[in-house]
């Protein structure tokens, strides 16, 4: 289990959060960490995909990197 933090929420924001969460059948601590990880999980993948955007542009605009893949071949949909 993690550690636990402290969030200072604004009324209205708590009182939307407790209402979404009672909906569901869950505490609000519950509600906050499922967002929370939904959130950071997201924000993991769009990391992943800049950084492999990043590292495309670096080869597409390397003529070692292009070599490479010229040589490494493209994958075939029937795996040969």
């Amino acid at each position: 289990m993690g550690l636990p933090i402290s969030v200072r929420l604004d009324d209205a924001v708590r009182a939307e959060l407790e209402t979404q969460a009672q909906a569901r059948g869950i505490g609000l601590a519950t509600l906050l960490r499922e967002l929370a990880t939904k959130a950071a999980h997201e924000a993991r993948r769009v990391r992943i995909r800049q950084e492999s955007a990043t590292v495309g542009a670096h080869v597409a605009a390397s003529a070692e990197g292009l070599a490479f893949y010229a040589e490494w071949g493209t994958p075939r949909a029937d795996g040969g």
